[in-house]
């Protein structure tokens, strides 16, 4: 054993001096091209009654078109809270981001792109898009059409701080025709187990500052929407000066069409370069 080490001391130093004297001086300038022109990570977050998984279509089809992407967990538990966490995802992310929110996950991005020079488009997929004092409750009842409020069942929850708290769940029964009626019915009754709960705060809160005035922005208007309606969709993107796509989908657009999405995602992300 000690011939063995004394071996391995001698030959290290002239190792590394071999490998150091091979290495080139710098590295190749298509290299250098494409660290310092990356592509943007695209940043996908989901809305209430969902969870990171509904997006699995759009990220194979965003990762064989060479896009980095990264879908985090949305608490769900207030917006400022919610903000202030994808605020800390985003501070992870190198380099330029498309954020993309779906459903409620639209005020989230909304939010947390305040400020961020490195956000450099905002992509909306049936969500809301509230401006500075709205919420997500009010926007949805703006216009008519919404049938949610028949299908929820509030229950409660602990708060960290003491005391309880109220979230809405779909009923297991209702949600394949509420949320995602042209989801295939065993993919919806997934989907309704997995479920994330959403507190009635989150949707009550008032949003704050709203990035899509400085950012520019895509929205996707799923025409079949039961859960924002899609007058109120299609009312908040003009307002923000997007550019609509406009489909025949449930409020699960991302899950039912997801060829779709990532059309529109893409667009955002080539159109900022």
């Amino acid at each position: 054993m000690q011939l063995t080490r004394r071996t391995l001391a001698l030959a290290l130093p002239a190792t590394l001096a071999a490998l150091v004297g091979a290495a080139p001086a710098s590295r190749p300038a298509a290299e250098n091209t494409d660290r310092h022109d990356p592509k943007p990570t695209i940043v996908l977050v989901h809305g209430a009654f969902a969870d990171a998984s509904s997006w699995s279509g759009t990220i194979r089809r965003l990762q064989h078109a060479g896009y980095p992407v990264l879908a985090p967990a949305n608490p769900l538990r207030g917006l400022t809270a919610d903000t202030a966490y994808l605020r800390s995802v985003l501070a992870a992310v190198d380099g330029p981001i498309v954020l993309v929110g779906h459903s409620y996950g639209g005020a989230v991005i909304s939010g947390a792109a305040v400020g961020n020079s490195r956000v450099k488009a905002l992509v909306y997929i049936a969500a809301f898009t509230p401006d500075k004092g709205e919420s997500a409750a009010e926007l949805a009842a703006k216009f008519p059409g919404s049938t949610l409020g028949d299908t929820v069942n509030p229950r409660s929850y602990p708060l960290p701080g003491g005391g309880t708290g109220i979230e809405l769940v779909i009923e297991r029964s209702k949600f394949h025709r509420q949320f995602a009626a042209d989801v295939p019915t065993a993919d919806a009754a997934v989907m309704a187990t997995t479920q994330r709960p959403v507190a009635t705060a989150a949707l009550e809160e008032k949003a704050g500052e709203a990035a899509w005035r400085k950012i520019p922005s895509w929205a996707l208007i799923a025409t079949a929407d039961k859960n924002i309606p899609p007058a109120a969709e299609r009312w908040m993107a003009r307002r923000a000066g997007s550019q609509i796509t406009e489909v025949d989908a449930s409020h699960a657009v991302a899950v039912s069409r997801p060829a779709v999405v990532t059309h529109v995602i893409l667009a955002a992300a080539r159109a900022t370069g």
